[in-house]
């Protein structure tokens, strides 16, 4: 990942991460907490791709499993999250436009019930069953409902910016000064145009230094 890339999305999964613990964890909603950081990951992964989506992901998963008050093995919410960062990623489209907010709407529902079925499952394989006690379906249609009202509040701007910073005018004057220089024997002509003038120029010189031999030669034998 580019530098730009990173630093953004660093900030960004920061902040949901502050916000979420701090405010949304503390909102006592019944079910499911709204999940910021996974909204962060969806909108990053949207303009980045599979690639960056995946990296993104493990690196805000690993945060949430290390940051307090974390509750659940080192690891797990960092698989979770890499996954659906991944997979949203190949969502993403391919002239990095969305036509409407089906398409993102449709991937942060599906976000949100494969990231509880995946937290659940790797939760039910290291000896955690608390999803059990509390009601899996529950959990489930809690959590699409929280992060489907949350998503146009953040999906949107978080795709902004992760756009903003791919077309960084610095990045964009170092690549539209590098092209110049690659393509200009080749769109602009410049360098087979001048031989090609030099060539022509040699071939008129030439061609006077002839005609004024030819007139002295004449100019001899009338002589």
């Amino acid at each position: 990942m580019r530098v730009n890339r990173i630093l953004l999305s660093a900030s960004l999964v920061v902040v949901a991460l502050v916000i979420q613990v701090s405010v949304l964890a503390r909102l006592h909603l019944p079910g499911a907490v709204p999940d910021l950081l996974l909204l962060t990951v969806l909108g990053l992964a949207l303009v980045y791709g599979h690639v960056g989506g995946a990296l993104v992901g493990f690196g805000a998963g690993l945060l949430a499993d290390l940051a307090p008050p974390a509750d659940h093995a080192a690891g797990r919410y960092a698989l979770v999250l890499c996954v659906i960062g991944y997979l949203a990623g190949l969502a993403k489209p391919e002239n990095g436009r969305l036509r409407s907010a089906t398409g993102p709407m449709a991937v942060v529902v599906v976000a949100a019930l494969g990231t509880t079925l995946l937290y659940a499952g790797v939760g039910a394989l290291v000896g955690d069953t608390a999803a059990r006690h509390v009601g899996l379906p529950g959990l489930l249609f809690t959590a699409a409902l929280y992060d489907l009202l949350l998503a146009p509040f953040v999906v949107p701007g978080i795709m902004a910016l992760a756009r903003r910073a791919e077309s960084d005018p610095l990045a964009d004057t170092n690549s539209a000064g590098q092209k110049p220089d690659i393509s200009s024997g080749w769109l602009s002509g410049g360098t087979g145009l001048r031989i090609g003038n030099q060539r022509n120029g040699l071939r008129v010189k030439a061609a006077r230094a002839r005609v004024a031999r030819a007139g002295r030669i004449k100019g001899v034998k009338r002589l």
